[in-house]
């Protein structure tokens, strides 16, 4: 059904319906659309009204003496045929991409910092999927922090400059910790992480390294541990879990985002944001990750220069969040990450 195919009469009901639903999450009953002015309408005939719109599989009666919500199709038709999507303020614009773009943070922090952004602004739940790395190395350096602890520091080809902290084993001097950084730079140049772990882990199984017990201690339990694929950064878990009673079932959404933890869970979701240009809702069962849930999700993919896409953000919510005020938001910052990272 498309929203055309409804009569003025029931597309005004229905929009009121659904609407009013979203703002309380509560079923809507006839007597409170009859207060509404623009209908002009007697209780009688809005509940007329809505048996039809319920036979078309747009409404649903949770109770026999309640009043209806939209069903998922009903959710799909609004946000597909009526929903008008808001438009960000030039301030709002400015908000996000400066929280986005603080000078000195990594690209994890980075990511990190615009997907609890994203939560708190929506009240919901936000994730964003960190993109693997094709980018070859330049150049890798240990800075030791400590006795114990070093920062790792990754150039790649294309410019982007990665820190992490690594854990040191006892004893290791700062010769060992410069021998290891010239023999991992020999082995990344040229190549990307993933192809120089291969390289690395293989010349350690067969013992072919150069390097004293405790250089190779560090280098196969701290480099060759190090993750190549894409990263799910999630923040915001109270905000969905606080919706428990909306969303019925509290060990679904736990059950979510044990999900999302799966790997080819979080490729199958990217592959989900890439059909297409733009942002994509999905609503209830319509995505598989959240059949049991009751959720919906909004998610963008971010692409880099060569317009590849190379990860997403987005925000999960119960089936009732705010379409209008998230999509833009959503739209934005994958729009900001993306020139951020290139």
């Amino acid at each position: 059904m498309t929203i055309q195919e409804l009569n003025e009469r029931s597309r005004v009901v229905f929009r009121h319906i659904v609407e009013t639903y979203m703002q309380t999450g509560e079923p809507v009953g006839s007597r409170t659309l009859s207060r509404i002015s623009e209908l002009d309408l007697s209780p009688a005939s809005i509940r007329n009204v809505m048996a039809d719109l319920a036979d078309a599989g747009l409404l649903y009666s949770p109770h026999t003496s309640a009043g209806r919500l939209p069903t998922q199709q009903g959710l799909r038709l609004f946000v597909d045929g009526i929903l008008e999507i808001g438009n960000l303020t030039e301030a709002e614009r400015a908000d996000i991409k400066a929280r986005c773009a603080v000078e000195g943070r990594n690209m994890e922090e980075m990511l990190g910092e615009a997907s609890s952004m994203l939560s708190g602004l929506s009240n919901c739940a936000a994730l964003v999927i960190a993109p693997k790395s094709d980018s070859s190395i330049k150049q890798i350096e240990f800075v030791r922090l400590g006795v114990d602890r070093a920062l790792v520091i990754i150039v790649t080809a294309n410019g982007m400059v990665e820190n992490r902290a690594i854990e040191l084993p006892p004893g290791l001097s700062d010769s060992a910790l410069r021998e290891a950084s010239n023999y991992l730079n020999a082995k990344f140049a040229g190549r990307t992480l993933q192809e120089a772990k291969q390289e690395i882990q293989r010349e350690l199984d067969n013992h072919q390294a150069q390097l004293d017990e405790l250089t190779q201690d560090l280098i196969a339990h701290d480099i060759a541990s190090w993750g190549g694929g894409e990263t799910l950064i999630v923040r915001g878990h109270a905000n969905l879990l606080q919706n428990v009673q909306a969303l019925e079932d509290l060990e679904k959404i736990r059950e979510l985002f044990d999900t999302l933890e799966v790997k080819k869970e979080r490729i199958k979701l990217l592959e989900l944001a890439e059909a297409g240009r733009g942002v994509k809702i999905f609503i209830g069962s319509e995505n598989n990750l959240f059949s049991l849930s009751g959720t919906s999700m909004i998610i963008s993919p971010y692409q880099n220069s060569r317009e590849q896409v190379i990860g997403a953000i987005g925000v999960i919510g119960p089936t009732r969040l705010n379409y209008a005020r998230i999509v833009p938001m959503v739209d934005y910052t994958a729009k900001v990450i993306g020139k951020l990272l290139d």
